[in-house]
């Protein structure tokens, strides 16, 4: 289905969310309409019983382009600071949003991948993209610096030299350049792309989903920490995804020592069977 917004629009199929960009004739560029229209989808998705992870993908020859230097900065710059922050909000609201999400979620980078669009593809838990796809900061080919988060994503996902090198000279790489570099998990041909995301959309929903949410936000959060504060923190989020589901947590203990039906190291249990 597509949602109010034609710059968005999604379909459910069998667990998975599958969230467009949707601008291809603009290469998705995110523009304040677009922004609005993202955050209206996520909140849409985010608690739906049907869906178990979200994909964020393009439609087209791009996923996107980064924002649309006309409408996001020109047309918004038109009203002031009060125009600029209000495109901000609005923009880096829904990476913020996707970062934290209640469901896993899966970037799968079908084409461009440019300067803003950095931010969703670090808000994303896992990325895939093609090997025809481009990657780039291509900021300071126009004179500004990879701002709205774009340059603390290089130094994130990137070695230092890597990240310096890739902001400063503003030259794409491509997909696998991408994946060698850390941007994403993998990259493969285009026309394998989607296969290679549904079956890892499928294997994620075969997990228990309380463990998923509490596992992807301990990773976004313990990078920062000393580790006896990481040490401190996990302790305390276990006990929290405890109290949510310490049901599922002992029949996956139950099917691994009572009924030896699975390896954890091989597989998940299966949170469909209640003891």
């Amino acid at each position: 289905m597509a949602n109010d917004h034609d710059t968005v629009v999604y379909e459910v199929s069998n667990g998975i969310a599958w969230l467009k960009f949707n601008r291809p004739e603009k290469r998705n560029a995110m523009s304040p309409a677009l922004n609005r229209a993202m955050m209206e989808a996520l909140d849409a998705l985010e608690f739906r019983d049907d869906v178990g992870v979200l994909v964020l993908t393009g439609e087209g020859t791009s996923w996107t382009a980064g924002m649309d230097l006309k409408e996001y900065f020109r047309e918004t710059e038109k009203d002031g600071l009060k125009g600029v922050r209000k495109s901000q909000r609005e923009s880096y609201g829904w990476w913020r949003r996707l970062r934290w999400y209640q469901k896993p979620t899966i970037a799968m980078v079908n084409g461009w991948c440019f300067g803003g669009g950095y931010g969703p593809l670090f808000a994303c838990d896992l990325a895939f993209c093609a090997d025809e796809a481009k990657f780039g900061l291509s900021e300071i080919n126009w004179g500004i610096l990879p701002g709205g988060g774009a340059t603390k994503v290089a130094v994130e996902l990137l070695p230092f030299r890597k990240a310096m090198y890739h902001a400063m000279l503003g030259e794409p790489i491509d997909g696998k350049t991408a994946a060698e570099w850390g941007l994403v998990n993998e990259s493969m041909p285009l026309a394998a792309l989607k296969d290679r995301v549904t079956a890892v959309a499928q294997t994620l929903l075969q997990k228990n989903p309380v463990a998923l949410k509490a596992t992807k936000d301990a990773v976004r959060r313990v990078g920062v920490m000393t580790y006896d504060e990481a040490e401190d923190y996990l302790v305390r989020a276990q006990e929290a995804a405890n109290s949510y589901d310490n049901e599922g947590r002992k029949e996956g203990i139950r099917q691994f020592i009572d009924e030896k039906s699975y390896k954890p190291g091989l597989g998940a249990y299966d949170k469909s069977r209640k003891s």
